[in-house]
C-alpha cells in the first residue's frame, strides 16, 4: 500500500476545475486517484462548500495549517523536559488542558514550560504512525483517531445570549441538594437531520419524566408547550426550572409569569449542571434512538414511553418508581 501524501497545487486546481464541471467526488477521486474521503475534506474544509471551493485559498490554508501544527510538535519534541512531562501525564490519563493548567502552576516563571492544550493535540495527531502514537491516543477519553473542530463555546454563547438570564449560581443551594421538590430541569431532544424535536421536563428529587410533543423550537412554541405540560402539576411541585441556554428558552419570563415556575439557566456547555436531565434523555434515546424522526411520532406512542420510563424502578430511588415516589408528593 502507498503510503499517503498530501494534495498539491496542481491537485487542487484539478478538484476545482472539475468541480465547476459538476463532477462528483467519486468521479473527482477516481480521476485523481485519491480516496473519496480525501477530496470530501478538502472541498468542505475552512467552511467551503463544492460551490464556494478555490484552488488558490485552500492551499494557502493548507500550508499555514501544516506550519501551526509542525510549530506545536517541534516545540515539545526539542523540550525534553516538557516532552517527558507531557508523555507522563498522557499515560496518567491527564487531558491535554489539565496538563496544560497545571504546567502554568507548577512552573509560573518558566515560560519553556508552557503549552496550549491544542498544541498537545496538534503533536498527538501529527505523531507518526506506529506504537507510542497508538498508546498515547489510547489515553485521551475520547480515544478519537482524528482531531475535531475546536468550537469557541464563550464566543457562541455571547452572541446568542438570552435577556434578563437568571443564573444557576443564584439558585438557592436546597435545589441543589434536593432537599425540596418542585424543582425540574429541561431539555430538548433532536430528532433526525435537527428537523424534529422533542421536549423533556424531569423533576429532579422523584426523576418524575414528562414528554412534549413540539412542532417546532420556536421560543414562542416551546414556551407554550412547556407551559401546558407542566401546568398540570400542582403549584407546590412547580417551583423552578433548570434549563441550558438555547435559544428555546428565549421568552423564559413570560413562561414564568403564566406558570409561576422560575428559570434558571445552567452555564453554556455545562451538561453536568443539569445532570438528571441529562441522565434521563439517555433513557429516552432507548426508544427513540438518534435519527428518528421525532416530529412522526404519534402522542399516543410519546405517551406509552412517558408511562414506561415513570414506571422503572430506580437505583437512586431505592428501587422505587418515579411514580411511587411522585404519588407519594401528591399525597
Amino acid at each position: 500500500m502507498t503510503s499517503y501524501h498530501r494534495l498539491t497545487f496542481e491537485e487542487r486546481e484539478e478538484i476545482s476545475r472539475l468541480l465547476a464541471q459538476k463532477y462528483s467526488f467519486q468521479e473527482i477521486a477516481h480521476c485523481l486517484g485519491r480516496n473519496v474521503s480525501t477530496i470530501s475534506n478538502e472541498v468542505n474544509s475552512g467552511g467551503c462548500n463544492r460551490y464556494t471551493y478555490r484552488a488558490g485559498r485552500a492551499h494557502r490554508r493548507a500550508i499555514r495549517n501544516a506550519a501551526k501544527r509542525k510549530r506545536g510538535k517541534k516545540k515539545i519534541i526539542l523540550n525534553k523536559k516538557l516532552h517527558e512531562y507531557t508523555n507522563e501525564k498522557l499515560n496518567l490519563k491527564w487531558s491535554p488542558e489539565q496538563i496544560a493548567k497545571t504546567l502554568k502552576r507548577e512552573y509560573p516563571n518558566n515560560k519553556d514550560m508552557r503549552i496550549w492544550p491544542e498544541t498537545i493535540y496538534s503533536y498527538l495527531y501529527t505523531l507518526s504512525k506506529g506504537q507510542l502514537k497508538q498508546e498515547l491516543l489510547k489515553c485521551l477519553r475520547q480515544k478519537r483517531k482524528r482531531r475535531r473542530k475546536r468550537r469557541n463555546l464563550e464566543n457562541v454563547a455571547e452572541k446568542r445570549k438570552i435577556e434578563d438570564m437568571l443564573s444557576i449560581e443564584e439558585r438557592p443551594k436546597e435545589i441543589e441538594d434536593r432537599i425540596i421538590p418542585g424543582h425540574w430541569e429541561g431539555d430538548l431532544i433532536v430528532g433526525r437531520n435537527r428537523q424534529s424535536y422533542m421536549g423533556t421536563l424531569v423533576e429532579r428529587t422523584t426523576r418524575f419524566t414528562i414528554l412534549v410533543k413540539l412542532k417546532n423550537k420556536k421560543a414562542k412554541h416551546v414556551r407554550e408547550e412547556f407551559a401546558k405540560a407542566i401546568k398540570n402539576i400542582p403549584n407546590y411541585i412547580r417551583l423552578s426550572l433548570t434549563y441550558d441556554q438555547g435559544r428555546e428558552m428565549a421568552e423564559h419570563e413570560l413562561f414564568t409569569k403564566d406558570t409561576q415556575v422560575i428559570v434558571y439557566f445552567a452555564h453554556p456547555a455545562s451538561p453536568w449542571e443539569r445532570g438528571t436531565n441529562e441522565n434521563t434523555n439517555m433513557l429516552i434515546r432507548q426508544f427513540f434512538p438518534k435519527g428518528t424522526s421525532l416530529n412522526k411520532i404519534p402522542l399516543q406512542e410519546i405517551l406509552k414511553v412517558q408511562d414506561l420510563l415513570n414506571s422503572r424502578p430506580r437505583k437512586t430511588l431505592q428501587w422505587y418508581t418515579p411514580y411511587e415516589k411522585f404519588n407519594e408528593l401528591l399525597r
